[in-house]
């Protein structure tokens, strides 16, 4: 079973404007050698820098090599509910009017995007902090819904909702896991964000290996990359790399 997102890898042109974005506009810690574990070509230091984002890594990489990283992602990042108001205030001085907000239920999320044209949101959620902690959605740009959605489903995912407006299904990932994925035929979203392409996630696996997880869904991937008892490494049938590590 998936118990946990470990990473998410996203593409930036520019290692240092990225830098400045994460590590200094949303305050995030840079975590040191961890990149090693989310990529397969052995690229130099100096082509990725991961952050901390709670327990998940955010993996920031220029396009050296396989996999990639995301393309114009559109993530959320966790926040206490109660610091909400102050990141607000703080981050609107700064972009003057391009933030967007929108409430679900008794929850806000503001939204901005980072250097590299990912939509970045930040959601009122019951998490410790201070500051981010955690990754709670990430969206997937797809072809076909009905494929995607079942493919997703053979990994422990749960549709929890479907757009009546637009080709969209959110799925809530395992009980233990505080993610969702959305997965969005090509649209424009809240704030205009896309969907990601070639996104690169990664997760834990408990109570079974690796090579467990991919029988359950081997006849769906485009590929498989690698094959060990320790870690599995496919391509989703929309090209989505995804990791499966105990």
């Amino acid at each position: 079973m998936l118990t946990r997102l470990a990473w998410l890898a996203l593409e930036v042109k520019y290692l240092e404007p990225a830098q400045r974005f994460y590590a200094e506009t949303l305050e995030m810690d840079v975590r040191d050698g961890r990149e090693e574990r989310t990529r397969e070509s052995g690229e130099a230091n100096g082509d990725a820098l991961t952050f901390a984002a709670g327990e998940t890594d955010l993996v920031l990489r220029r396009p050296t090599g396989v996999p990639r990283g995301g393309l114009h992602t559109h993530f959320a990042f966790s926040i206490p509910a109660a610091e909400y108001d102050d990141w607000w205030d703080r981050l609107s001085e700064r972009y003057d009017g391009d933030l967007k907000e929108t409430q679900f239920g008794a929850a806000k999320s503001l939204y901005l995007y980072d250097p590299d044209g990912n939509c970045v949101e930040l959601g009122q959620r019951d998490v410790d902090g201070p500051g981010i902690d955690g990754v709670f959605e990430v969206v997937l740009e797809v072809e076909s819904l009905e494929r995607a959605e079942s493919f997703y489903a053979d990994l422990g995912f749960e549709t929890v909702d479907r757009g009546s407006e637009r080709r969209r299904v959110r799925m809530n990932g395992p009980e233990s896991m505080d993610l969702a994925l959305e997965l969005w035929e090509p649209q424009l979203g809240i704030a205009d964000a896309r969907g990601g392409v070639h996104v690169d996630l990664g997760f834990e696996v408990e109570g079974e290996v690796p090579t467990q997880v991919l029988e359950a869904v081997r006849d769906g991937v485009r590929s498989v990359e690698r094959e060990t008892d320790e870690r599995v490494v496919v391509r989703d049938p929309d090209g989505h790399f995804l990791t499966f590590t105990d």
